[in-house]
């Protein structure tokens, strides 16, 4: 069962999330899902630029004062972990963990700052995968940042298979970053998910980005339904 006190929230910054999955000027325009977005500062930065946008994380069943409370109780654990596996991380556009620290901050607020009016919207769905609560095609892409393949020495195979199917339903593109699991070593199930969906006529593609801080960290996979 899904509690606050089990969640440690550490969001991303919009200006990542163009990053991550190579967003351009086309693609902001598009209605976008974004899956496990957790506190990202993602929905609100499209949001202010006109975007369509709505996220789904379970952590949306809790209030703005919950989620900052629980938010402020991890931040110095996160960042201790953070300093103690430096060799994990790559220190070139961030150069410390206080740095970072400032950065995931940053990054929380603007989530904090849009989260109880884009819930009133319908921007921030209580939702998990791999079972979503929209129609069929409903968004035209699906995103999802530090949960598939990051979490697989907790999440098993089949709920990847089931949640990469989920999307595929709802966006007839998907694309996950990063691909290497909390150790930085490549997911053991990027392969083999690569290559069932390529075998039931999926194009899937392994984009390099621009962007690496967990070593190793810097692609992303990129799923498109064929018509």
């Amino acid at each position: 069962m899904f509690s606050l006190e089990r969640v440690v929230p550490w969001g991303r910054s919009f200006r990542e999330y163009l990053l991550f999955f190579r967003l351009t000027d086309n693609d902001l325009k598009k209605r976008i899902l974004g899956c496990a977005d957790g506190p990202a500062g993602f929905n609100a930065g499209l949001t202010a630029e006109g975007g369509s946008v709505v996220s789904c994380d379970p952590l949306y069943q809790y209030t703005e004062e919950e989620i900052r409370s629980r938010i402020a109780a991890c931040r110095p654990e996160i960042l201790e972990q953070v300093s103690k596996n430096r060799h994990l991380f790559v220190w070139n556009t961030v150069r410390s963990p206080e740095e970072l620290g400032e950065w995931r901050s940053s990054a929380m607020r603007s989530f904090l700052a849009d989260y109880e009016q884009g819930r009133r919207e319908g921007r921030y769905c209580a939702a998990a995968l791999p079972d979503l609560p929209f129609a069929d095609g409903r968004f035209d892409l699906a995103v999802c940042s530090h949960f598939l393949f990051y979490y697989s020495d907790q999440l098993p195979e089949d709920f990847h298979r089931k949640a990469v199917g989920e999307m595929l339903r709802v966006a007839p593109e998907v694309r996950i970053f990063p691909l290497v699991d909390l150790n930085g070593r490549v997911s053991r199930y990027r392969d083999i998910l690569a290559a069932d969906l390529q075998e039931n006529g999926f194009s899937v593609e392994i984009v390099t980005v621009h962007y690496e801080f967990i070593r190793g960290g810097n692609r992303m996979m990129r799923i498109v339904r064929k018509d």
